[in-house]
C-alpha cells in the first residue's frame, strides 16, 4: 500500500491521514494492482498547474490535479522510494468544492481517489474505460462516505 507525504499543504485544508490511508487501502483491496512506494501529494497554485500542464499534456489551461509516475515497472520498487506525485491546485479545489457542494477536504478527496487509479494505469480515453474506472471511483467514495460519515459528492 502507498506510504504518502503532503507537500506545500495550503492552510485552509484540514487534512485527515487516516482518510487518505483508507483511500489506499480501499483502492488496493479493489483492484488487482499492488501499490508500493511513497506517493508525494503536491498543492500548487493554478498558475503553476497550468504551466505544469502545458509542459507535460501540451495543454495550455488550468486543470484540477495531475499524476506523474517515474518508474514503467514497479516490481522492484523499494517501499522507501518515491515513485509517483500528485499535483493538486489549490485554488480548483476550493472552487469546486463549492460548485460540487462538497467541502474542501471531500473535493481533495474526491480528486485524490480519480487520481490513485490514474497512478495504477486506469484511464478514461474510451467510453468502457471510463465506466470501469468511475464504478472504481464510486465504490471507494461510497465506503469512505459510510466509513467517515461524510458526503463526497
Amino acid at each position: 500500500m502507498f506510504k504518502f507525504n503532503l507537500i506545500n499543504k495550503p492552510k485552509f485544508l484540514v487534512i485527515d491521514s487516516t482518510i487518505i490511508t483508507e483511500i489506499f487501502k480501499l483502492v488496493n483491496i479493489l483492484v488487482d494492482i499492488k501499490q508500493k512506494g511513497i506517493l508525494n501529494l503536491v498543492f500548487v497554485s493554478n498558475a503553476e498547474i497550468q504551466a505544469l500542464n502545458k509542459q507535460y499534456r501540451h495543454i495550455n489551461k488550468e486543470t484540477d490535479v495531475l499524476s506523474f509516475y517515474y518508474f514503467d515497472d514497479f516490481s522492484n520498487l523499494k517501499s522507501s522510494e518515491v515513485a509517483w506525485e500528485i499535483v493538486f491546485s489549490s485554488e480548483k479545489i476550493k472552487k469546486q468544492a463549492k460548485e460540487f457542494n462538497n467541502s474542501n477536504e471531500e473535493e481533495l478527496y474526491k480528486l485524490l481517489v480519480h487520481s490513485v487509479l490514474h497512478i495504477i494505469w486506469f484511464d478514461h480515453e474510451t467510453d468502457e474505460d471510463y465506466e470501469f474506472m468511475k464504478d472504481k471511483e464510486d465504490e471507494v467514495i461510497i465506503k469512505i462516505n459510510k466509513k467517515f460519515l461524510i458526503n463526497i459528492k
